[in-house]
């Protein structure tokens, strides 16, 4: 999902602008004097070294115009582009604005639909005067697969979306147990009211509610780490989805803690002390969902 690995980038970028402008500080000389295109091509040669992933590099004079031919793996680009006019694009210009070592936000490469970040970095003769820009291009999965390992299209991304989804299907099974068999129970003891038990009902009830939460469980986990979708509220959906499990779960603790209520007053009173130690358990739960609902709100503001 695009989305997502560009809000990975968001997340990982101040990283990713130091780490890679490092790598080029240490290995583009800039602020010497006598510095030639093929000192640049030395560094370019080290700098590839280092970053196995690199799409493209190339330079350009202070004009924004290339001088050197592109140094691709692909053979589209490889071995050309000397000459070609780049002072449109959105790095020359930060570049020359700030003076400094920039990387871009992810944007559609002209060759295909990946999604590339540029980074560029200015060099500077021994009197502070811009000669030359050498700039690279990597494609955001290969960045995040480089600064972010955890990154849903890496190898361990991957391998946790697909324990996730296991997971999910897992989930869904025990919600659908649980419903069919609440429906199941509801139905054969429920439907006869002349004879209507209501520790059935409330089991049934149990049961219904169990699943529900479940279900609601699977889809937060399904939506966020399986299908990557990230929506605009997503924190939101989150915490409602937390809200309505924990709701759910006191539901029926509170259904299971009245029918033990029930239970114990006719047939065996002295353990009505468990029913109330339950009823203090789901006290406590309702206690501490309320404070994390004022946590919530008060990190809202």
């Amino acid at each position: 999902m695009k989305i997502k690995e560009i809000q990975e980038f968001s997340e990982i970028r101040p990283k990713a602008r130091a780490y890679f402008c490092f790598l080029m500080e240490r290995n583009i000389p800039s602020g010497v004097p006598g510095i030639t295109i093929d000192d640049l091509v030395t560094g370019m040669k080290k700098l590839s070294n280092e970053i196995k992933k690199l799409d493209a590099i190339y330079v350009l004079d202070p004009s924004g115009r290339q001088v050197t031919n592109t140094v691709s793996i692909d053979p589209r680009y490889a071995r050309k582009g000397a000459g070609e006019n780049r002072s449109n694009r959105a790095y020359y210009y930060r570049v020359i604005k700030e003076r400094r070592c920039v990387l871009t936000d992810p944007y559609p490469s002209l060759g295909g639909n990946n999604l590339v970040v540029t980074s560029a970095y200015p060099v500077f003769d021994e009197k502070g005067n811009l000669i030359y820009i050498v700039c690279f291009d990597m494609t955001l999965d290969n960045v995040l697969e480089i600064l972010h390992p955890s990154s849903i299209d890496s190898f361990s991304g991957k391998i946790s979306k697909i324990v996730y989804a296991a997971f999910s299907m897992a989930l869904f099974l025990v919600a659908m147990l649980l419903f069919i068999k609440g429906m199941d129970s509801f139905i054969r003891n429920g439907m006869n009211f002349e004879e209507i038990s209501i520790k059935n009902t409330f089991e049934s009830t149990i049961l219904l509610t169990l699943s529900l939460a479940i279900f609601d469980l699977v889809k937060a986990i399904f939506e966020e780490e399986v299908l990557g979708a990230h929506h605009k509220h997503a924190a939101d959906d989150i915490h409602k989805t937390m809200v309505r499990f924990l709701g759910s779960i006191i539901i029926a603790l509170s259904i299971e803690a009245l029918m033990l209520v029930f239970k114990f007053a006719i047939i065996d009173p002295d353990k009505l002390l468990y029913a109330v130690a339950l009823m203090m358990g789901i006290t406590c739960l309702m206690i501490g969902l309320s404070i994390y609902l004022k946590a919530v709100d008060k990190s809202r503001r």
